[in-house]
């Protein structure tokens, strides 16, 4: 095992994985809005979902499949379709509920659309694949066999994915962050929308036909 290039990928991963993004803002926003068992359930789905995107880029690293370009491009314009649907949604609920109502999680909220947006929001941006496909090589010395060195990288990202994100929900337990969850929520609603928005114009972008 080699520890020092193992202690490199800990430390970009942590890096990478805590840096808001799309995820992030779910996380914040189940939590905020639901509650951290849905968050919770969220993350799972999340999870779930980086744990398929690692395996089809270990995959294409060991030339088993290979990459369709134009089919990424319609995954991706289809999930920022959903991100868009879920951000727009967010934000239409928590402008509409009344302020007494925000200490309360919704009760109709329920934990299977949590770990299905927490899912589809997980694969619904196919370019991770071709970041975990540039990504793992810089890494895969971490041992001498290429196998173990894609179980051991990929086990350390998803329990390193599982553990940050969670630690997202736990600190929307805080007594001033409760204070400010209306807030909180509309800003990570609009932050997915604001994300929606960009993938789709940088997909349009960048098509091939």
């Amino acid at each position: 095992m080699n520890f020092a290039v193992l202690a490199a990928y800990v430390l970009a991963i942590i890096v990478l994985i805590g840096t808001p993004g799309p995820i992030v803002a779910l996380v914040i926003n189940a939590a905020s809005r639901h509650g951290f068992k849905y968050a919770l359930i969220t993350v799972l789905g999340a999870n779930l979902a980086s744990l398929l995107l690692l395996a089809t880029a270990a995959l294409i690293i060991a030339g088993v499949i290979a990459l369709d370009t134009h089919s990424l491009q319609w995954i991706s314009l289809i999930g920022c379709g959903f991100i868009g649907w879920m951000a727009w949604t967010g934000l239409r609920a928590e402008w509409k509920r009344p302020s007494e109502e925000l200490a309360v999680p919704v009760a109709s909220a329920r934990q299977h659309s949590a770990f299905f947006n927490g899912f589809f929001l997980g694969v619904a941006n196919p370019k991770d694949i071709v970041f975990f496909v540039a990504f793992f090589p810089q890494f895969i010395t971490v041992t001498a066999d290429f196998k173990l060195s894609l179980a051991v990288l990929t086990f350390i990202w998803i329990l390193a994915d599982f553990f940050i994100l969670l630690s997202y929900a736990l600190l929307m337990q805080g007594n001033v962050v409760q204070r400010h969850k209306r807030t909180i929520a509309l800003l990570s609603s609009a932050f997915l929308l604001l994300i929606a928005l960009l993938g789709f114009l940088y997909t349009l972008s960048g098509w091939q036909s």
